[in-house]
C-alpha cells in the first residue's frame, strides 16, 4: 500500500471557527474562567477590545484535524506538539490551519508536521508549531 504514503512537502489546509458557546464550554472543561475569554464587558476594557479564545482551544484544531484527516487520520498517535501563540484569536471568525509534512522517519513511521493557524483577513500567523505523529500506514 505504498500509494497511501504521504510524502515530505505535502500540505493540507482546513478552515474553522469557534463560537462563544464553545469558548464557554472550554472554560468549564478546563476551569480557566479568565474573564478575557468569557466576559464581554471585561474584555472590552482590555487591549483586545473583546473576548479572545483560549490559546489551547485555538491550538486544539491541530489534534482535531490530525486525528481525523490527512496528514494524520484514524490510527495516528500524537507524540509531541510544540506551540507558539503569536496573536489573539476571536470567536465567530474563520481561520485557516495549514499542515506541512516537514520530515519523515520511515523506519519508525513518524512524521514531523509544521502546524500553523492563519488569519485569512490579515495573512498573519496566530499560532505556529511542530507536531510529531506516528502512523504505520501513512509514513
Amino acid at each position: 500500500m505504498e500509494s497511501q504514503k504521504i510524502p515530505v512537502g505535502s500540505e493540507f489546509t482546513f478552515t474553522f471557527s469557534f463560537t462563544q458557546q464553545q469558548v464557554n464550554d472550554f472554560a468549564e472543561l478546563t476551569g480557566d474562567h479568565n474573564p478575557i475569554h468569557t466576559d464581554n464587558a471585561y474584555a472590552a476594557t482590555t487591549r483586545f477590545g473583546r473576548c479572545i479564545i483560549h490559546g489551547h482551544l485555538g491550538s486544539s484544531v491541530f489534534t482535531r484535524f490530525l486525528g481525523m484527516n490527512k496528514p494524520g487520520g484514524p490510527g495516528s498517535i500524537y507524540l509531541k506538539q510544540e506551540t507558539e501563540y503569536l496573536r489573539p484569536m476571536f470567536v465567530d471568525k474563520e481561520y485557516d490551519v495549514i499542515f506541512k509534512v516537514m520530515n519523515i522517519r520511515e523506519g519508525k513511521h513518524i512524521a514531523e508536521i509544521a502546524t500553523e493557524v492563519y488569519d485569512p483577513e490579515t495573512g498573519k500567523i496566530t499560532i505556529r508549531g511542530t507536531g510529531t505523529l506516528k502512523n504505520t500506514e501513512l509514513y
